[in-house]
């Protein structure tokens, strides 16, 4: 276990002007990022990141994964996970995007999600990049290799293209973790057609947000191997960012999942398959499909 420390820093995106969200100070079209970047640090390990802290080079590189939020959730809503994670020993990164975060000038705009898988790409290639600058506070702690992607619901959706979708699919990502998440038509493209990066996917079985169906659907077709977390009775947005048995459930079970993918070691996530539970109400199965009686119904899916 790490001590945390973070980074604050603001990627310029270049941009078209439909696309744009921002403009150099010469006119130029961008799309602002602002981004958190945790990362292991020396020190004890304390509650929550510390801005600033020295980074533990010594025992990177490190996993780097990248985090997209909800819709009209801040990025940092998730700071308690995010530092879980980068706890355990990755790199973690939540960038916001345009027009979709609560703090946007003039309200969100959810019909801007259709740029976020470009978004995601820039953001991860402008990260491993940072890994390689000798004058970045990053220098030397982001492996090139092993890079995951996690989304809840939009970021979700997001992070799904980004993983198997022929739109949008980013060479980097070799796992992903999709949280209350969905298929979405409105990008293009076709899933799975060309494979999928190994996928865990989790579900409140109560979500009216993102419905179960949603999951369901993504996972049927998804080729293995995945793994289907279920939630007993949970909604949409508490079990990822209210304090208790759930949230830190679902924590373990991320870092069991990256921890096989990112650092081969499978023996954690192989321990959770075998018994079948993380927490009480929380099961997971690598099943090849959902029961026949759950409904795969998804609004907005292909």
């Amino acid at each position: 276990m790490y001590s945390v420390g973070s980074e604050a820093l603001t990627l310029s995106e270049p941009a078209t002007p439909s696309t744009a969200t921002g403009h150099t100070a010469s006119g130029t079209p961008i799309r602002p990022l602002p981004i958190v970047v945790r990362y292991p640090a020396t020190g004890t390990p304390g509650p929550s990141a510390q801005p600033g802290a020295r980074p533990d080079s010594a025992a990177g590189p490190f996993p780097l994964v990248v985090f997209s939020q909800g819709f009209d959730v801040s990025a940092e809503s998730y700071s308690w996970l995010l530092d879980t994670w980068a706890r355990a020993g990755y790199v973690v990164a939540d960038p916001t995007y345009p027009l979709t975060d609560p703090s946007t000038p003039g309200g969100v705009s959810e019909a801007d999600i259709v740029n976020h898988p470009g978004d995601l790409r820039y953001v991860t290639s402008a990260l491993l990049a940072a890994g390689r600058d000798g004058h970045s506070a990053l220098h030397g702690l982001v492996d090139p290799g092993r890079v995951a992607i996690i989304g809840h619901s939009d970021g979700g959706d997001v992070s799904l293209a980004a993983a198997a979708n022929s739109c949008c699919r980013i060479p980097a990502v070799k796992a992903a973790v999709i949280l209350s998440g969905a298929e979405l038509s409105a990008f293009g493209g076709s899933y799975y057609s060309a494979g999928s990066v190994p996928l865990l996917v989790v579900q409140g079985s109560a979500d009216t947000i993102n419905v179960p169906g949603c999951s369901a659907q993504l996972y049927d077709g998804a080729p293995p191997p995945k793994y289907y977390l279920d939630i007993a009775g949970a909604e949409h947005q508490p079990p990822y960012l209210d304090p208790g048995a759930t949230r830190s459930g679902i924590a373990r079970s991320v870092i069991a999942f990256l921890d096989a993918y990112m650092d081969h070691r499978p023996a954690h996530l192989q321990a959770l398959v075998h018994r079948g539970t993380v927490t009480s109400g929380e099961t997971v199965t690598t099943a090849p499909a959902l029961s026949a009686g759950t409904s795969t119904y998804c609004p907005g899916a292909p």
